[in-house]
């Protein structure tokens, strides 16, 4: 298969990495990477973007910037450790109701586990579902973001669709995902970063690769920032824009529901 980006036209839904698999095989492939690094998962994103992952999902939060009322309602789509989820609790004073929704049990029984360490249980609601198919009713929900998860799941288009379809009249959406570095010196040492170190750090630290791999590949098959917005776009979405953080190794992309 190509090491050639996917465009707006699709191509991420039979792209497991660098290989062509059939239609319908790449979820059980990706939900097995996320079995075996759940427990790992933060350090894992820690190694991926040289811990500037925390960074980035501060600088989301920001520009969410959730409203301080109890009928404050977010769906946080691939993030079952509640990472994203905590910090939208947080900014809100607490105020906040986040739903994290992650086909993955895995990661979903780490993030209970620490929302009851950090006592924000009372504001979330863990459910195991598929972002291609909400389990939600229309106009649900205020906001709806999804961090370093999109381009693991196999129909983005479907996932847009599905997530514009819950959000309110007004609603938002936030995306946050690796995307293509616009630095000519940076892509280089971020491109040697990723396929010569990634992969050892995770067979050091989870005794596997593999899972490591998938995830590298995956990076550079995911649409550029252009082609991503425009994908947004297709579904509905009105004002979006992307703002790059380090060089483009990451992108926050915005849309609202008007």
């Amino acid at each position: 298969m190509s090491e050639s980006r996917t465009s707006a036209d699709g191509g991420m839904e039979t792209s497991y990495g660098f290989r062509e698999v059939p239609g319908g095989e790449k979820q059980g492939l990706v939900n097995q990477v996320f079995h075996k690094v759940a427990k790992r998962y933060d350090i894992m994103n820690d190694v991926m973007s040289m811990g500037m992952h925390r960074a980035w999902k501060d600088a989301m939060i920001s520009a969410l910037n959730p409203r301080k009322e109890p009928g404050y309602k977010v769906l946080d789509v691939a993030g079952g450790t509640g990472d994203i989820a905590f910090r939208i609790i947080e900014a809100s004073g607490r105020q906040a109701h986040a739903t994290v929704l992650d086909i993955n049990g895995s990661m979903l029984g780490v993030g209970a586990e620490r929302a009851a360490k950090k006592k924000l249980s009372d504001n979330l609601t863990f459910i195991e579902a598929n972002a291609e198919e909400l389990p939600f009713e229309a106009a649900s929900f205020d906001a709806y973001t999804i961090a370093f998860g999109i381009r693991n799941v196999p129909r983005i288009d479907k996932a847009l669709s599905e997530a514009y379809r819950v959000l309110k009249r007004g609603g938002r959406l936030l995306v946050l995902e690796f995307s293509e570095v616009d630095m000519p010196l940076l892509d280089k040492i971020y491109d040697a970063w990723s396929f010569n170190a990634i992969p050892q750090f995770g067979k050091a630290i989870t005794g596997d690769a593999e899972p490591y791999q998938y995830l590298v590949e995956s990076i550079r098959k995911f649409p550029n920032q252009e082609n991503f917005a425009a994908m947004i776009r297709q579904a509905g979405f009105s004002r979006v824009t992307y703002t790059n953080y380090t060089g483009g190794i990451a992108a926050l992309h915005s849309g609202w529901k008007l």
